[in-house]
């Protein structure tokens, strides 16, 4: 007899549309295309590292700061693009290098098992290294946003065990003990209906404010991770653990296929629906559930189209997606008033507007991580 995520599934996927389609390939395609000519203005060559971000403003699209986190996971998927056959625009090697380094920017465990990602993927034979130089088996007493138990965090860091596990087999007896005490910390910050909260409840103040609130990141990265640590350790219930959470996520999405923002832990219902975020749509989600539909043998596609979909045919009817500018802009947001008068129909009544679209304006900026995500979750797709 099928168990109730299995029928949940088999509803869901009733008439959906699959990869194979001519239009979902075409959207991927074009996508891919960008994102390699996107990431190249983005790059700092003088730093060796890619920008904060690239703004439009009234003299063009200008570059703004250096961030090591988003260059360590555009790293990953220009690492994707290479693998399927295409030169990466940047030398992926030297970036990296660098990121090693000066490894002063890792002061957090998100930002070192994102560290730890990238090498699993690209440089394996340095995982050594890093382990000398961070000492992973006490990295959740030395980084404080462990001790908090937050969600998006502690996944980036049980991706990156798991990885290396599936990289270097051989790491397996040695960091399975510390991969499913991060699983069990992840998953006390899951609600009954599948949602994951911010971080642990009973960590103080924060615990107390946030810890039933969780974005969309809270969502998809534990659900990445915790495909792959099933895979890597051999973990069947961290899969079924992933899937109780990604079908509440299918079922929450949008009419027009839109991911939103805040989800509520506690009663299992969307929080906050707005900003859409375009990196949500054409990266994040896909890469997770792409990621769970390997690890369940089950095919999200038809919720991945959906969200694609999302970014030309959107609340205010414009295209995301910038052909001239390479770049695919960072979201759909409320604007300041509309922002305001929302949260407090919110307080009043618990839900938001779910059919009005006015007092909304698109965010022209694109951050490179975003390309990357998109890369990650793409690169390998026109293989297939």
């Amino acid at each position: 007899m099928p168990t109730d995520s299995a029928v949940r599934t088999m509803t869901l996927m009733s008439g959906a549309e699959t990869r194979n389609s001519t239009d979902f390939r075409r959207i991927v395609h074009s996508l891919t295309s960008l994102a390699v000519k996107g990431l190249q203005p983005m790059f700092n060559p003088a730093k060796q590292l890619f920008c904060f971000k690239l703004k439009q403003t009234a003299s063009g699209l200008v570059q703004e700061g250096i961030s090591y986190r988003y260059s360590a996971m555009t790293l990953m998927g220009l690492h994707r693009l290479e693998n399927a056959g295409t030169a990466s625009p940047i030398d992926i090697q030297k970036v990296l290098n660098g990121l090693l380094l000066n490894a002063e920017w890792v002061d957090n465990i998100g930002d070192f098992g994102l560290l730890l990602w990238l090498c699993a993927l690209v440089a394996p034979e340095r995982l050594d290294e890093i382990d000398r130089k961070f000492d992973v088996k006490n990295s959740l007493v030395r980084f404080r946003d462990a001790r908090q138990g937050r969600t998006m965090e502690l996944s980036w860091f049980l991706t990156g065990l798991s990885h290396q596990a599936l990289a270097r087999p051989e790491k397996v007896a040695e960091t399975k003990e510390l991969a499913s005490d991060i699983y069990r910390r992840i998953r006390r910050n899951q609600g009954d209906q599948g949602f994951f909260g911010h971080l642990a409840t009973n960590e103080g103040v924060a615990g107390v404010m946030r810890g039933d609130i969780g974005s969309f990141a809270d969502q998809v990265y534990p659900i990445y991770a915790m495909s792959k640590f099933a895979l890597a350790y051999r973990e069947d219930r961290a899969a079924k653990t992933a899937l109780d959470c990604a079908l509440n996520l299918c079922e929450a999405q949008g009419s027009l296929g839109q991911w939103w923002w805040h989800y509520d832990r506690s009663n299992g219902q969307v929080a906050e629906r707005f900003p859409v975020f375009s990196v949500h749509q054409h990266a994040m989600g896909p890469m997770a559930l792409y990621a769970l539909g390997e690890a369940v043998q089950s095919d999200f596609s038809p919720w991945i189209y959906k969200g694609l979909q999302w970014l030309d045919d959107n609340e205010l009817g414009i295209n995301m997606q910038d052909d001239t500018a390479n770049v695919v802009w960072r979201c759909i947001e409320r604007t300041p008033s509309s922002r305001y008068w929302n949260a407090m129909i919110n307080l009043a009544t618990r839900r938001e507007d779910r059919e009005s679209r006015e007092g909304l304006r698109p965010l022209f900026e694109c951050r490179p991580y975003e390309l990357g995500w998109l890369l990650y979750a793409f690169a390998n797709f026109e293989n297939e």
